[in-house]
This record gives C-alpha cells, structure tokens and sequence, in this order.
C-alpha cells in the first residue's frame, strides 16, 4: 500500500536525539508520497493534533515514545485513519509488541516501501476513556509517576525497573472488590495492571506469555505482596516466559475495580485517580500499520 499523503507528528522532546526531518527528507525525496509535518507542544498534544487530522490525510505517522502514541490512538479510535509508528522513545511498547522496526530509517523505510499492512488493534475504555497499553494501579502505576527524566536519559527503559524497586520497598496492600465479566472478587496486591499489550518494552519480553493486542480480550494481572522472594520469581518468569504463581491472572471482555478510597492509577502514559474504575476491552477500533506477514 502507497500512501498519496503523510502527517508525521514529531515530538521534539522524544528520548532519541536524531535529525528526524533530515531522516524524512531522505526517505522520500524521491517519492510520489507529499508529506507534512506537525511538532507537539506544552499545549498541543499528539492527540490534539492527530484528530484535527482526520479525514485531512492518508497516514497519521507519530514519531515519539509510547505517551504520543497512546494518545494519537486516543484520538483516532473509533476512525479508520490509520497510524504508523517511527519509534522516538525510551521504552517502545507498541513498536516492540507490532514489530515495527526500532531504528529511524528502517521504520521510515517500512512506510515508503509498502511492504506492510495496516491491522486492526483492540483498544480498552476506562472509566470512558480509551488506552492502547494498558491500566496500571499500585507499584506499576508509582514507577512511571516517580521515574526521573534524568534517569530515563541515561539508562533508558532500564529507568522503570530501578524506580520499580525503589518503590516495592516502601509499597502496601491495597484491597479491591473485582467484577471479572460475571465473577465477583476480593483481592490484596501491591500493583494490579488491566493490560491489552503484553510486551513490557524490554526486548521482547511480555509480562505473562499468550497477551495479545488483537485477541479481543483483556488481562488482569495482580501481585499480591512485594517481599524479595516473589520479585525474584515474577523476575524469572518474565525472562523465561512461564507463568507464575506468585502472580494472578484472569483474561476477561470488562472489569470494574473498586477500592476503600481513591487510588492513582496510569492510563497509558497519564496519571489519574479514582475509587473506581470500569474498564472494557472495544475490539479492532485503532488501525496501526505493521510489517507484512512472512509467507
């Protein structure tokens, strides 16, 4: 598939320090495809700009990390405009998950060639609004709410797993009444996660093996208590790929978590709060371009 027009969206303070307009210029200097070009700002988001886009373009093309993604998808869900990610950030979560290639050219290249295809991805709803990745609470919520720039800068994806730690340490059980579709239940953890994507943004590590963003479903994921034991065992789980018991899991179509008193919570990349959430999985509503199959 050729694309007769591109917006590339550009966060200019993505992780990557690149020429990413030099990239793109070179990229299609010698095709038909005519391109332009919006920069995020302190009062202009990705999102607010990938919905002034639609019916205006052909290809929204978001260069920047998993926040600029998750909220043009935001923007875009429910459309049939689709969006192709050029990964600028430290983690990549969506890129990784999709296959997209991680360095600059190569995903421009993928866009050019059309040796891609563009697939329908679930999305989840929140309390009404839509996320891509996934519904955080508790540890998982505190490290990308406390994680240092600074930090991200120089260690990267590496950043999340030391603020990880530094706030297990001083985390306590929270008491939820979970309604998994019909199921009710209680439930103590120190992180609860409503995931669509699986890929933790470590290689191609998931959080628990058999997650996907197209299978129509969503998982919850709760870690009951935070003692160095059971790191170590989610740990070894994650590298190898098992489940784990130290971890429960239930796959469902809605859920709705209720807790004492409000909790923060992340959805993608934005901090909340609630007491309650209702979360529900809307499968196939963002359409994102991804490599083609290998026969």
């Amino acid at each position: 598939m050729k694309f007769k027009h591109i917006h590339f969206i550009i966060n200019p303070a993505s992780g990557k320090e690149e020429p990413i307009l030099s990239f793109i210029n070179r990229v299609f200097a010698d095709s038909k495809t005519d391109w332009d070009v919006s920069l995020t700002k302190k009062n202009c988001s990705a999102g607010q700009i990938a919905k002034s886009l639609i019916g205006k373009t052909d290809l929204v093309a978001v260069y920047g990390g998993d926040g600029c993604v998750t909220a043009a998808a935001a923007a875009l869900h429910g459309t049939q405009l689709p969006i192709a990610i050029i990964p600028g950030g430290t983690a990549n979560v969506m890129a990784k998950d999709l296959g997209v290639p991680l360095d600059t050219l190569a995903a421009l290249e993928l866009i050019k060639s059309g040796k891609h295809q563009v697939k329908a991805i679930d999305m989840g709803l929140v309390n009404g609004e839509p996320f891509l990745l996934r519904v955080n609470l508790g540890i998982m919520a505190d490290m990308v709410t406390t994680a240092d720039r600074g930090l991200k800068n120089k260690l990267g994806q590496v950043a999340y797993g030391v603020t990880a730690l530094q706030t297990a340490i001083a985390a306590e059980q929270v008491d939820y009444e979970l309604k998994i579709d019909s199921q009710q239940i209680s439930a103590s953890g120190v992180a609860l996660t409503v995931t669509n994507s699986g890929n933790i943004g470590i290689g191609d590590l998931d959080l628990l093996p058999g997650i996907s963003v197209t299978d129509g479903w969503l998982d919850v994921i709760l870690m009951k208590d935070n003692d160095w034991l059971n790191m170590l065992k989610i740990a070894g789980s994650t590298l190898l790929q098992n489940d784990s018991e130290t971890l429960v899991h239930w796959r469902c179509k809605k859920v709705s978590i209720t807790a004492a008193k409000k909790q923060s919570y992340i959805c993608d990349d934005a901090a909340r709060s609630a007491k309650k959430l209702k979360i529900e999985v809307v499968p196939g509503s963002v359409h994102l371009l991804v490599p083609q199959k290998k026969k």
